[in-house]
């Protein structure tokens, strides 16, 4: 039998292990406590400046302030486009995890569209992660409450107040103000991107966008306190942004209104000015849509019915549409005869219904068949006798005739204060050389002398050289903006006009022999637009025109008597201003579906006429003329 062995205790050794091993421990405590308490001096003291901006970058954030844009008025100060409060979703990407998840599970409680997603996709690729991005503009009531309810499923989503453009005049004003739109990714790159921080939408067309400057504002700043979940908890500090200037436009609005409803549905565009400055005082352009449908996104319905609709409401007529002036560039052509040498007012020509080119078989028809007898240049104007016309452009020749209109504008734009303006075509050597590549005819001067072949012009155009031909060959560019206002509270400013250009023509006895001719066409018996200006206190001195698309060799030019098939043939035109002795506003009317100048875009220029008549301050004019002109003939038989 084996026998136990017991271990004897050695009391001083095990006292001291455990010593050892105490003071051990001990001197890993302390090590541990000196790591920390010097991870904890680094953090608290020698790394506190960037702690502690970290933690306020935390809870405290700087939000940029898009400035409100500036308003714009007619010149009575009647609004045009204004700023309405409304609520948009925003979305923060960096505090997004899952950006297609979240919009998945939000598009269940607010409806998004597929515009709006394909904007807010757009947008992210434009905007830093920190910024804001727009998700869906125009909250209606229901969908604020239903996401209030949701909100804290959204981290990064949150409804923000906003100010939307707003066009309470609507179609009226459609192409002159024109329509702000969301920021491209194009735009982005031409506009400062610390004065768009913020700001969602840009002036596209019209006064919008051709002040976007002046009317954007510059972006204030607020510096708010978030919670955890990045809600804003208070407003620290506010710099408010610089609202941008409101603007004042020479357009009157009743006029305007009246101007616009005197086409009667008719396509076409008039535009009214003032001879003895270049104000616009109206400019419509008909048919025309809802600038409203553009601020929010338009939707592809209403996009695709604007673009397919045949009169085409989202062309600008007033400035882009394409004409022939037909006869309405006959006073001019016939003032440049007289300036230029080639007539005198007594010299006439025998109209016998056909001219012909010395040495040609081919016959250019005048308007009436056989002709109206010897006429002068008074007659021709009043009767618009296409063989005086003809015979002196031949006579001048399309170089000297080209030159001579190019000074009442034609063939460029007139600098108007509106994006987009065509250029429209004065016929001329260099140009059908440059576009035609081919040589100039005689034939092609002759037809040019009455507003065709060739020629097209714009309203506007048209508009501006009549103006300058009331004011006694003065140009003076066509302008709208008339006076701004910075602020709220901000007076109003006029803004300095542009200033009138070299005269045109020097002897004054010429203008009157042409403004007598013009005076005719309205107010004597055998006068184009006799009858226009029956109960109208002031003289007015016009020209009609007809831009015909049918030959006159064929059987269309005999029927005279259906006005629907002529309609569809003709373009109407006539220009018109008043008083004859003292202008104050001149009117240029086309109508694209016109049967006669006369009797279709006349009635609607004395429309225009007479609502500008009844805009004016009492003593602001003088005393009506009561002496009418009376038929002017040369006498000699036909």
């Amino acid at each position: 039998m084996a026998l136990k062995r017991t271990r004897i205790k050695n009391e001083q050794i095990e006292a001291h292990l455990f010593r050892v091993r105490a003071l051990t421990g001990f001197v890993l405590v302390a090590l541990a406590l000196l790591v920390l308490a010097g991870r904890f001096f680094w953090l608290q003291v020698v790394q506190h400046d960037e702690y502690a901006t970290r933690s306020t970058q935390n809870r405290v954030h700087l939000r940029r302030l898009p400035p409100p844009r500036g308003l714009i008025y007619d010149r009575n100060g009647v609004l045009l486009a204004d700023n309405v409060p409304a609520f948009r979703l925003d979305v923060v990407p960096e505090r997004v995890k899952n950006m297609d998840d979240m919009l998945q599970q939000l598009g269940m409680v607010v409806h998004l569209s597929d515009q709006d997603l394909k904007d807010f996709h757009r947008s992210l690729k434009q905007h830093r992660a920190f910024q804001s991005v727009p998700l869906k503009l125009r909250l209606n009531e229901d969908e604020i409450d239903r996401f209030a309810v949701n909100r804290w499923r959204f981290p990064g989503v949150d409804v923000v107040p906003y100010l939307s453009r707003n066009y309470p005049q609507g179609a009226l004003f459609a192409h002159v103000v024109g329509h702000v739109g969301r920021i491209n990714a194009e735009e982005l790159k031409h506009v400062d991107p610390d004065r768009y921080d913020g700001t969602t939408h840009i002036g596209k067309t019209g006064i919008e966008r051709y002040y976007e400057s002046q009317l954007h504002g510059d972006p204030g700043y607020e510096v708010v306190e978030v919670n955890a979940d990045q809600r804003v908890q208070r407003v620290l500090q506010t710099h408010p942004p610089v609202p941008g200037e409101s603007l004042y436009l020479s357009i009157d609005a009743r006029l305007q209104k009246a101007a616009y409803a005197a086409f009667d549905g008719q396509a076409g565009a008039a535009v009214a000015i003032d001879p003895r400055n270049g104000q616009v005082l109206a400019m419509v352009s008909v048919p025309s849509f809802d600038p409203n449908l553009f601020v929010g996104g338009i939707s592809r319905t209403d996009y695709s019915q604007l673009l397919k609709d045949p009169d085409k409401p989202l062309l600008d007529r007033a400035i882009r549409g394409g004409y022939p002036p037909g006869s309405t560039v006959k006073p001019f052509i016939g003032l440049g005869g007289l300036e230029l040498g080639f007539r005198k007012p007594s010299d006439t020509v025998m109209s016998t219904g056909v001219f012909y080119i010395p040495g040609q078989s081919r016959g250019y028809r005048d308007d009436q068949r056989g002709g109206v007898g010897r006429t002068d240049l008074v007659y021709a104007i009043e009767r618009s006798v296409n063989t005086y016309f003809y015979k002196l452009a031949l006579d001048m020749g399309i170089d000297k005739l080209s030159s001579w209109m190019a000074q009442f504008g034609f063939g460029k734009p007139t600098g108007v204060d509106l994006p987009g303006e065509a250029a429209g075509v004065l016929p001329s050597r260099e140009w059908k050389r440059i576009h035609r590549n081919q040589p100039w005819y005689p034939g092609e001067t002759v037809i040019s002398g009455i507003g065709q072949g060739y020629w097209v012009v714009t309203p506007i155009q048209l508009a501006n050289a009549l103006a300058t031909l009331a004011d006694g060959g003065v140009p003076h560019r066509p302008h709208l903006l008339v006076a701004t206002r910075a602020g709220v509270d901000g007076k109003r400013k006029p803004v300095k006009p542009p200033p009138p250009g070299k005269p045109i023509a020097h002897d004054p006895n010429d203008w009157k022999v042409v403004r007598k001719g013009m005076i005719a066409v309205v107010n004597a018996d055998k006068g184009t637009a006799h009858g226009l200006g029956d109960g109208f206190p002031y003289i007015i001195a016009g020209k009609t025109g007809t831009a015909e698309r049918y030959s006159r060799t064929t059987k269309a030019y005999e029927d005279r008597t259906d006005l629907k098939a002529l309609a569809k043939r003709h373009r109407a035109l006539f220009e018109g201003y008043t008083p004859a002795s003292d202008p104050r506003i001149a009117v240029a009317v086309v109508v694209e579906r016109g049967a006669w100048g006369g009797s279709v875009a006349a009635p609607i220029a004395r429309k225009i006429f007479d609502a500008w008549l009844a805009e004016q301050p009492p003593g602001s004019l003088p005393p009506p003329t009561v002496d009418q002109a009376t038929s002017h003939s040369p006498g000699a038989s036909r």
